[in-house]
């Protein structure tokens, strides 16, 4: 028993929800979505995964730290794309953690950029 091979899905709170679609659907890229009884949407990602956004106003943003990340191929093109699409990448300058201009940092032989929905909540992207 327990969750070690129970699928796991993140779920977004969005402050509202037809802003959130025109985000994750036309910036993002996400289609497919269905509609889900708690009155938000999940959308199919790659390799059978799914994240779910939904209103909820009072928590939306709230985290503060990044609440999922998407494995890509090719991190460079997508963020070439996403930003074409009128996302844009958080500019870090830490100790740790430093990006380029596009927003893409190194970490050793891994590479990882991050961006924020509307509502504030924070998404990575890694190149493992």
């Amino acid at each position: 028993m327990g969750l070690s091979n129970a699928k796991v899905e993140p779920a977004v709170p969005v402050s509202d929800l037809a802003r959130a679609r025109e985000f994750y659907e036309d910036k993002l890229g996400l289609s497919g979505g269905r509609e889900i009884g708690d009155g938000g949407i999940t959308y199919p990602c790659g390799a059978g995964r799914e994240i779910h956004i939904y209103p909820s106003p009072a928590n939306a943003g709230k985290s503060g730290g990044t609440i999922a990340a998407w494995e890509v191929e090719d991190l460079e093109k997508t963020v070439d794309e996403l930003t074409a699409n009128g996302v844009s990448f958080e500019q870090v300058d830490g100790d740790r953690i430093k990006t380029n201009e596009k927003g893409i940092a190194e970490l050793g032989e891994d590479r990882m950029a991050w961006f924020k929905d509307p509502d504030g909540n924070v998404f990575g992207m890694a190149q493992l």
